[in-house]
């Protein structure tokens, strides 16, 4: 993403917060996925880090700003990736990932006395790895800060929340999602900068992704099913068809998003039993974006358990669709 705009309030408090003699140690970036947490937060900390007089360095070369990765997810994902092959990783954050960190932490920060350590997603942390994190939060070690990334902080252990100090990012004006799209997919012609917007409900990264994953046709289904339903279950089988038989993971997240901005665009206009029945729905697919990481979804069945629940709050209601 390019530079981050329109954030300008945690930018403030991050910048106070330099120039202060009472640093917090630790840090939760706090908002909705694809906002610009991220890139904030290597941004931050490139700041953190720097020291007068020395060269910047590229945040993920920087040897005192520390990123744990998702790993490989197989042997062979472990060669691809060592051949400098593209590659599918794990889809969590393991335990050793966070041991490994902890390793480095018994060094003093290389290039000055600060070192940045972001955690991106946090919500992505095995159990065994969060409890892990936790032991560094309870003790950091002197010019160590912590960024933990997270679009759901209702999920972070409170003891995690309770040591960190929050910035908290809301959803942007679309003037400057448009301005984010046109700068880092020119290809974008009008109308799919349009629907994508429509779409992102705010996000730039959600927009990013309805571009690069080519959402239109998808995102033209699932209105459809949300104006007229779908009681012959057609409109779903072609969005399992448009989704694909075999979609990365990417995209399978790009859709349930898609999905999520769909039913929140409706809900504004809705009658109030309308709502809670767009409630309810919203409700589901945010559950069902948690599991898929997890749980191998038949992506034809995750397709049309999506169209379902679109169904289930379109006008007419389909009671008997679900």
């Amino acid at each position: 993403m390019t530079t981050l705009e329109g954030h300008e309030e945690p930018w403030r408090e991050w910048r106070a917060a330099l120039a202060s003699q009472r640093m917090h140690h630790a840090w939760i970036l706090s908002g909705p996925r694809g906002v610009g947490k991220g890139s904030f937060a290597r941004d931050a900390a490139a700041a953190l880090v720097a020291v007068p007089g020395t060269a910047p360095t590229a945040v993920d070369h920087h040897p005192d700003i520390l990123i744990p990765r998702h790993p490989p997810a197989t042997k062979e994902d472990e060669k691809k990736r060592d051949n400098g092959e593209a590659y599918t990783t794990k889809r969590s954050i393991p335990i050793d990932e966070i041991r490994a960190l902890q390793h480095r932490l018994v060094t003093r920060p290389t290039l000055g006395p600060r070192r940045a350590i972001i955690i991106d997603p946090a919500d992505d942390l095995e159990t065994g790895a969060v409890n892990a994190l936790l032991k560094s939060l309870e003790e950091p070690p002197v010019g160590t800060f912590f960024l933990l990334v997270t679009h759901r902080l209702g999920r972070l252990l409170p003891t995690i929340r309770s040591r960190c100090r929050i910035l908290r990012f809301a959803p942007l004006a679309d003037e400057v999602v448009d301005r984010i799209l046109r700068a880092d997919s020119p290809g974008a012609d009008h109308a799919t900068r349009k629907a994508a917007i429509a779409a992102a409900q705010g996000s730039p990264g959600v927009a990013l992704d309805f571009v690069a994953e080519d959402l239109a046709k998808a995102h033209d289904l699932m209105e459809h099913i949300m104006r007229e339903g779908d009681a012959g279950f057609t409109l779903r089988g072609h969005l399992a068809d448009e989704v694909g038989a075999r979609p990365r993971r990417e995209r399978q997240t790009a859709v349930l998003d898609l999905a999520r901005s769909v039913l929140a665009q409706d809900l504004r206009l809705a009658s109030p039993i309308r709502q809670a029945r767009i409630i309810e729905a919203y409700g589901a697919l945010t559950r069902l974006a948690r599991e898929a990481p997890t749980y191998n979804y038949d992506p034809g069945l995750l397709a049309m358990e999506i169209g379902a629940l679109l169904a289930s709050a379109a006008v007419p209601t389909e009671a008997g669709n679900r």
